[in-house]
């Protein structure tokens, strides 16, 4: 049985924070999210390790660039290019004693560190962090940013949109005690999609706290266009289903929302073609009209959503909320049933071996 009080260590004042970020086909973004990093403000030293994965839209020579500029700056190789494999890669080259994740999609505010760093000084926690505050340049990365800050498009996890600080199941990037990180092992190489849930899994069978801080938060830049969407959504799912088969219902009950969703729109089609076919006919055919209920249900809830969102932007905004939102819940659910019949084995998130489309 673990402790549930147990105390993270408190590294001296001063100790300085290690920023690690995995990076692979991040051009377009880089730069920016290198800036707010650099631009941190916190009590001692601090450094930037970006793990580089084999990319071929010319980020390494970006970030060679930019680590020219910046002694604070730090390159090591990522060949495998696996984000938990660069994330241990970039620990072990840094040195000090707590630990920020950044991503190549993240900016971050200027006291994000030293206000992460105070929590987890006050609440003696291995882990803090934030709200994902998405964002978007485009009517389609807009609507994906609205879907990621509502409840209806990623499940009501508290870092999409919490506004209680406490305890946590899992942090978005987090800020981590580096000996708390060597205790538990470091992130699982294992797992392709998930590996902070996993982390926090571990950090709190342990005994430590996670902890969640509205105060916090990070903005996120999603993926820019459908294809890409779907198919990150798609490999996320999938690695839940994997996580599912590994750890069961430590899984919180909102994953398996998308799922029963895939499911009720295959039985509302089959249903519907029988009837179509004639083979359910007269009152069995009326009783079966139940199974399109729940679709029926979850489409009016897409368009409520998509019709009172936009901000003033106008329909196309709307349209892609729209789309957005079943593409992001069906591709989803349809990853997690194949990951959850079979396991994820060596499946990747390949929308993140697409070079990026400029942004207007």
């Amino acid at each position: 049985m673990t402790d549930p009080g147990r105390d993270a260590p408190v590294p001296p004042a001063g100790s300085g924070v290690s920023f690690v970020m995995p990076v692979l086909n991040e051009r377009d973004y880089l730069e920016r999210a290198v800036r707010t990093v650099l631009a941190q403000r916190v009590d001692g030293p601090s450094e930037l390790v970006l793990a580089l994965g084999p990319s071929h839209d010319g980020t390494t020579e970006l970030a060679e660039r930019l680590a020219a500029e910046d002694h604070r700056i730090r390159l090591v190789d990522n060949p495998a290019a696996d984000i938990p494999v660069g994330l241990n890669l970039a620990i072990r080259a840094s040195s000090h004693p707590t630990v920020v994740r950044v991503d190549a999609h993240s900016e971050l505010e200027a006291d994000y560190a030293r206000a992460a760093v105070a929590v987890l000084d006050r609440e003696r926690a291995a882990n803090v962090g934030g709200v994902m505050r998405a964002d978007g340049r485009t009517p389609f990365q807009r609507a994906v940013a609205r879907a990621y800050n509502s409840p209806i498009g990623l499940g009501g996890g508290a870092y999409h949109g919490g506004h209680a600080a406490g305890p946590a199941e899992s942090a978005y990037l987090g800020v981590m005690r580096r000996a708390v990180l060597e205790e538990v092992g470091m992130f699982d190489e294992s797992i392709r999609r998930g590996e902070d849930w996993e982390l926090n899994l571990r950090i709190r069978s342990a005994g430590y706290r996670v902890w969640f801080d509205p105060a916090l938060s990070v903005t996120y830049w999603p993926r820019e266009s459908w294809p890409r969407l779907a198919r990150q959504f798609f490999a996320t799912g999938q690695w839940r289903g994997e996580l599912v088969r590994r750890f069961g219902r430590r899984n919180a009950l909102r994953f398996f929302a998308p799922p029963a969703l895939v499911l009720a729109v295959v039985l509302s089609l089959v249903v519907w073609a029988l009837q179509l076919a004639g083979v359910i006919e007269g009152g069995w055919s009326l009783l079966a009209s139940l199974a399109h209920l729940p679709v029926a249900a979850y489409a009016v809830l897409v368009i409520g959503v998509a019709v009172g969102t936009g901000g003033g932007r106008g329909w196309r905004d709307k349209g892609w909320t729209l789309a957005v939102l079943p593409t992001m819940h069906l591709s989803w659910g349809a990853g997690f049933l194949l990951g959850a019949a079979r396991g994820a084995h060596d499946s990747v998130d390949t929308s993140r071996l697409v070079r990026n489309t400029p942004l207007p």
